[in-house]
């Protein structure tokens, strides 16, 4: 099992080329099923999760086509197999998005839950609940869910209880094939959803509000072929800013967009990190002495739960005290045995961790527990003293691409370790 070493104390200088969006690539292409295609995703990332999400379509009987040198991906053809077995779908939560395309354009599917998921609380519920608005059968037997809409489906209102990206996506392309108008309230409103929209609006279909927290959908229209460039990744920004801020150095995110980090760039600010737009992309340093800064986790434009570990790496070095609450996930706090472990002080009460800055981390043989803690010791291994080893890096590999290499091309020592 493959390792990250990295030997810390050196300043970051120079262009980070910021990736296509993991969690926009996912939900574009299970879009594909709801056409013959092409569907051309350019500006694909290669990571272990478009892997699967490729395997999970391949089996459903489309041709998907990954050119990792040209950065595309082509999808074509119609789905044979509308069951999306365990075994693939318990690698990845968003293996749920086939669901919606699957019942509005074949009137069935047969879906595994997604690992570790429990019916009743979670966001996965609300898939099916917005389903079943739309006049889908839902069932549960043996670990799957079985859907079915013989008469097809069709518009409805959909009044989201708590927003969830995923409901909002799986729902959105839904909709597109049914009867009549469907409207999504409390829809989510992050970039992935905004250029999901895009893409099935280049396809034919009929969508406005994409963006806001009210979604409106009118069925029906002919989906066709369509070609669609993926966002640049809005998490992996936010990381490599971090990136610079921990080491006070200067780097360019090549590509990033300032919209997207939403509430990240400005508590940035607060902390002392210089975030500004330029035409190449994003400039971020760290001139001066970081302090302590508040966080709560929302959705966007709020302070994105998929940062949170990353700007604890960034406070347990800063001057002064932080309170970082996690209102998204629950167990969302397993980095922190792993900080502490290299010197970090943070004490957990419930859903908030008190960081209080210390002066310099020290190296330590470190375990990744998911794919943000992952890359949270990464950052913390950047910034002290000695040699960090992070172990268990699968889970890295899911989210980001290439990470040891494109932090050392901009000076971190750091290099993989064959396991």
């Amino acid at each position: 099992m493959d390792r990250i070493r990295i030997r810390g104390g050196r300043q970051l200088s120079g262009t980070i080329p910021i990736s296509g969006a993991k969690n926009a690539a996912l939900p574009l292409m299970a879009a594909a099923l709801l056409l013959d295609g092409p569907l051309v995703l350019t500006n694909a990332p290669d990571l272990a999760d478009i892997g699967t999400m490729g395997a999970l379509l391949r089996q459903h009987g489309l041709v998907v086509e990954h050119d990792k040198v040209a950065r595309t991906i082509t999808l074509s053809g119609a789905a044979t197999n509308l069951e999306a077995p365990y075994d693939l779908v318990r690698k990845m939560r968003a293996s749920v998005l086939v669901l919606g395309p699957l019942v509005a354009r074949y009137g069935q599917a047969k879906v595994s839950l997604p690992g570790g998921c429990a019916i009743g609380t979670r966001p996965v519920d609300l898939h099916l609940s917005g389903l079943e608005s739309l006049g889908a059968t839902i069932s549960l037997d043996s670990g799957y869910i079985n859907a079915t809409a013989k008469d097809g489906l069709h518009g409805a209102k959909i009044i989201f209880p708590q927003v969830s990206v995923g409901a909002t996506e799986n729902l959105m392309m839904a909709a597109t094939l049914a009867t009549g108008e469907t409207t999504l309230v409390n829809a989510a409103r992050e970039p992935e959803i905004i250029d999901l929209a895009a893409c099935l609006i280049a396809m034919g279909a009929r969508i406005e509000g994409a963006g806001s927290d009210r979604i409106r959908i009118q069925g029906k229209a002919p989906l066709g072929a369509a070609t669609h460039a993926i966002v640049p990744d809005r998490i992996e920004a936010g990381t490599y800013a971090c990136a610079a801020a921990i080491t006070g150095g200067e780097v360019v995110l090549g590509g990033a967009r300032l919209e997207h980090l939403g509430a990240v760039a400005r508590v940035m600010r607060e902390a002392g990190v210089e975030v500004t737009e330029i035409p190449e992309g994003l400039r971020v340093s760290r001139l001066n002495g970081l302090h302590g800064a508040d966080v709560m986790t929302e959705p966007f434009p709020g302070f994105a739960t998929d940062m949170q570990a990353q700007f604890m790496s960034l406070m347990a070095v800063a001057e002064g005290a932080s309170m970082v609450t996690e209102t998204i996930f629950e167990n969302r706090f397993m980095h922190v045995p792993e900080l502490t472990r290299m010197g970090a002080r943070i004490v957990i009460h419930g859903a908030s961790a008190i960081v209080r800055g210390v002066p310099q981390l020290s190296g330590a043989q470190v375990m990744a527990t998911d794919l943000r803690a992952s890359v949270s010791l990464i950052l913390a291994g950047l910034a002290a003293r000695g040699d960090t080893v992070v172990s268990r890096v699968y889970h890295l590999d899911r989210g980001y691409e290439h990470v040891e290499r494109k932090l050392a091309a901009v000076g971190a020592d750091i290099e993989r370790l064959p396991g």
